[in-house]
């Protein structure tokens, strides 16, 4: 049976505004995630998908409610050193814009993490090579982020999460920037990373990225309106 690696009890999160008055975004969900599992989250604009995905990657603490990552309760990490371990070894991110640092080629863009890890650079080096290629750019190791194309940036920053082999990939629009071809070559990477045991979660609003999940999370106003949301056959994308 698989465990949960995700999970988050009546969650709530609010952003205040400078005079005080508190911006409920997430108003009290619960969140299972299983090991393995690839998920997606979809929803409305502004219905606190990627404030989801923040609080899973320990960016910003919930305002109330649990939260627990393989077993820990994260509200009871208080300290920055702890949450900033988990994030560098257990968690990996992917954004929509990539974040690249631009004067560094793909292989130091790649060992990034495993420098703030402590991993050292022959250990760290030849572990970034081999997730390169195996992201199809073995022969771009040495390219700065302006000599690829969009879809190969976006393989640089899945290697680059997968450098200290994580627990868990987070995934915000990884798709959002690419046109259709890429997207589709970005998903079956992350079908390969299932297969291959890694947890995903990401936030998607278009139906065709959703459809290569194993389940659909849908959010509205800040809850969770179905844990297990089936898509139509003829939704557009």
């Amino acid at each position: 049976m698989q465990k949960n690696i995700i999970k988050l009890e009546n969650a709530q999160k609010s952003y205040y505004l400078a005079n005080g008055e508190a911006i409920p975004v997430l108003r009290g969900l619960d969140v299972e995630i299983k090991e393995g599992e690839f998920v997606a989250i979809m929803g409305e604009s502004g219905g606190g998908k990627t404030t989801l995905l923040n609080i899973i990657g320990c960016l910003h603490p919930l305002t109330a409610g649990k939260y627990y990552f393989d077993g820990e309760n994260i509200g009871e990490a208080k300290d920055d050193h702890t949450l900033a371990f988990i994030r560098n070894k257990k968690i990996g991110f992917v954004f929509q814009q990539f974040n690249l640092l631009h004067r560094m080629n793909a292989l130091q863009n790649v060992c990034l993490p495993a420098i703030y890890a402590g991993t050292e650079k022959s250990e760290r080096e030849g572990r970034a090579k081999k997730i390169l290629e195996s992201v199809g750019l073995g022969d771009r190791i040495y390219h700065k982020p302006n000599e690829l194309s969009g879809g190969q940036q976006q393989r640089v920053a899945i290697a680059r999460a997968l450098i200290n082999e994580p627990e868990i990939v987070l995934a915000d629009e990884p798709t959002g920037a690419l046109d259709s071809k890429s997207g589709k070559e970005i998903m079956e990477i992350f079908l390969g990373l299932k297969q291959k045991g890694k947890t995903i979660l990401m936030v998607t609003h278009t139906h065709e990225v959703a459809r290569f999940a194993d389940r659909i999370i849908y959010l509205r106003d800040g809850v969770v309106v179905d844990n297990d949301y089936k898509l139509k056959q003829n939704d557009d994308y």
